[in-house]
């Protein structure tokens, strides 16, 4: 709507607003009235044109086809200009045919701030031809009402936010109709049968909705403070009654004329199993987060045994072979640590593997004066191969440490991320001494278990090069999963 809006109206950005608000929430009206909204854009030459439509899900369409796009018909045109000049609701003497099947058409205008902006032409189909039941009549009443707000600037409601909740109740999950004093005039079959799960017995017919929903609320729950204001109707807002066992989510949209309050119109959606299951997902997170926390505290403990059994060897080979399997194991926990402090199962990659890769730095130099320098970014790493990834670029760090800069009296290791959505890059370069010329790697146990992640765990592709500048660089190229492109 917003391209044709600024393409061929000459609204003002508050006005243009206005109208998403109307459609954003006119799928209530379309309910109600069982009948196709088309919101009618007055042109500079007088013409209109559609920019947006609603089909209701209560009833027969008119549109099988989009209209959004085309130009007002020249029948429909003076009912259109009509509404629109004399800021007034317009009702066709004759149905319209369409093809086969006869349409009441009826053109009110949206009114923002006095005066009229746009037109909403309201067409139902007649092609059914039978006689109205008791829900229908309420049904169409109700969007009576509604239709005359949107012609007096009442409808929509700036403030009428339902909520980002899931589960906002719609027209065939339940209604109630309610006077301005908050008794039930009418409640739809659906509406009973929530409150039936709730415990009322009998009719709502007659009966103040408000002491029917205190009386449902259990000693000491908590109670939502915009709950009297929803369930009397003078709020446009939502709220949900909790009690034994039972989720009810309300939605109120209060019915004024001329500004003054009429009654309102409730929906009402059994929402229990809903809630039940986010409840269950909330639950799972926390366990799910909890268990990385432990499983860190545990490698933790692995990693402090490592390193006191390191200090009491006296062999250097097998010292030094324990104070590398403590570096890996302490790798882990870092992974686990980032998990365990949010509640996706991603991994903030970009300040763990600095903390890691510091400390792989400091571990292996030995003295000598090594610093590393990160630049671009891993961005969100998923958990499946956050560990793998960590391990495989502690690995490349200790390498060129050991292998490298301690040969060499120190220097940098440089480590270079290019995230492209699922793709990932990353180069380990230092300027060390570089590898034997005709000789690749040396074949030891940090290549083999770099190798052995690169190509299984994460099914990526490793490369290691001499740079022309003295030293060696490593390119390691990823898919990660999970990722969307």
């Amino acid at each position: 709507m917003s391209n044709l809006v600024s393409k061929y109206g000459l609204l003002e950005p508050a006005d243009a607003e206005w109208l998403h608000l109307l459609i954003g929430d006119w799928q209530l009206i379309s309910d109600l009235a069982f009948a196709d909204l088309v919101l009618w854009l007055p042109m500079p030459d007088g013409a209109f044109i559609a920019v947006a439509q609603c089909r209701p899900s209560t009833g027969a369409t008119v549109h099988y086809d989009d209209i959004v796009g085309s130009f007002a018909p020249e029948g429909l045109l003076p009912q259109l200009e009509r509404a629109l000049v004399e800021e007034s609701t317009q009702r066709s003497r004759e149905p319209r045919w369409f093809g086969t099947y006869a349409v009441r058409e009826e053109t009110v205008p949206v009114v923002r701030a006095g005066r009229a902006i746009a037109v909403v032409a309201r067409q139902t189909n007649l092609g059914s031809g039978r006689t109205p039941s008791r829900l229908e009549l309420n049904y169409v009443e109700a969007a009576d009402d509604l239709m005359n707000m949107v012609a007096t600037g009442d409808f929509p409601s700036p403030d009428g936010a339902t909520g980002p909740r899931r589960g906002a109740p719609r027209v065939g999950d339940g209604l109630i109709r309610l006077n301005s004093e908050g008794e039930v005039l009418y409640a739809s079959p659906n509406a009973l049968s929530c409150f039936h799960r709730l415990g009322v017995i009998g009719a709502l017919v007659g009966e103040s909705l408000i002491e029917v929903a205190t009386a449902l609320i259990e000693h000491k729950a908590p109670v939502d403070e915009s709950m009297p204001l929803v369930v009397m109707g003078r709020a446009p807002w939502r709220t949900e009654i909790d009690s034994k066992g039972v989720c009810l989510s309300i939605r109120s949209v209060p019915l004024t004329e001329h500004g003054r309050r009429i009654g309102a119109v409730l929906m009402c959606r059994d929402v229990s199993e809903l809630r039940r299951r986010e409840r269950e997902l909330i639950t799972k997170d926390a366990t799910i987060r909890e268990i990385h926390h432990r499983v860190k505290n545990n490698l933790q403990t692995v990693a402090a045994l490592l390193r006191l059994q390191a200090r009491r060897m006296t062999v250097p080979e097998a010292k030094e072979a324990l104070e590398e399997a403590m570096r890996r194991v302490a790798t882990i926990a870092l992974v686990h640590d980032s998990l365990s402090q949010t509640l996706d199962e991603e991994v903030e990659f970009d300040t763990m593997v600095g903390r890691a890769l510091r400390l792989a730095a400091d571990v292996a130099s030995a003295g000598v004066s090594v610093r590393t320098v990160q630049s671009g970014s891993f961005g969100l790493v998923p958990a499946q191969d956050a560990t793998a990834l960590a391990l495989v670029l502690t690995e490349l760090v200790t390498n060129a440490v050991e292998h490298g800069l301690s040969k060499s009296g120190g220097g940098t290791v440089e480590i270079h991320a290019l995230r492209d959505g699922k793709h990932l890059r990353v180069t380990v370069a230092d300027d060390g001494v570089g590898m034997s010329e005709g000789k690749g790697p040396s074949g030891g146990l940090g290549t083999q278990i770099v190798r052995t992640l690169v190509t299984n765990e994460l099914q990526g592709e490793i490369e290691w090069a001499a740079r022309d500048a003295g030293g060696t660089i490593v390119t390691v190229s990823v898919t990660l999963r999970g990722v969307t492109a």
